[in-house]
């Protein structure tokens, strides 16, 4: 995700680069998380990790479960740096994960968390079908020929 220049508030906090590679995405949420006061603060200097993370949908409410936000050194009352947060998002659009989830064999994977232009951290989730090997295979080969390809043009253009 692009950095927002215009903006001073907008921060990419953690970005999970493997999810694109192990998945197929089918669509993306923006939903709002809830926090503690120094999971805040340890986002704000940018201690996080969603590379291991999931969401899941239990009890008619989003979860998103072994996200890491390090600890705050500076905090009287600490947190779990690996607890379950709630993610915000109106029913609807719950009932929609859960269908893909439970009907459809959809994951509910973490792309990215970050502090939108107001500066309230946001994750944005996916509905993502997992790849096979083969999967795998044919978008790195894309990939690489994409790349020899622009340094062709680039050479010879």
């Amino acid at each position: 995700m692009a950095k927002d220049k215009g903006n001073p508030n907008y921060k990419v906090v953690a970005e999970n680069r493997r999810a694109r590679y192990d998945f197929a995405i089918e669509e993306d949420l923006e939903v709002g998380i809830v926090l503690t006061g120094s999971e805040v603060k340890s986002l704000r200097t940018g201690q996080s990790n969603i590379a291991e993370s999931y969401a899941e949908v239990k009890g008619g409410e989003l979860w998103l479960v072994n996200g890491y936000v390090a600890p705050y050194e500076q905090a009287m009352f600490g947190h779990e740096e690996r607890r379950r947060r709630k993610l915000l998002a109106s029913k609807r659009e719950i009932a929609r994960m859960w269908n893909a989830t439970e009907r459809q064999g959809y994951t509910l994977v973490p792309l990215v968390m970050y502090f939108n232009d107001r500066g309230i951290v946001k994750l944005k989730i996916a509905t993502a079908k997992g790849k096979k090997v083969h999967d795998k295979r044919e978008t790195s080969a894309k990939r690489d020929w994409n790349r020899q390809k622009q340094r062709l043009l680039k050479e010879n253009g």
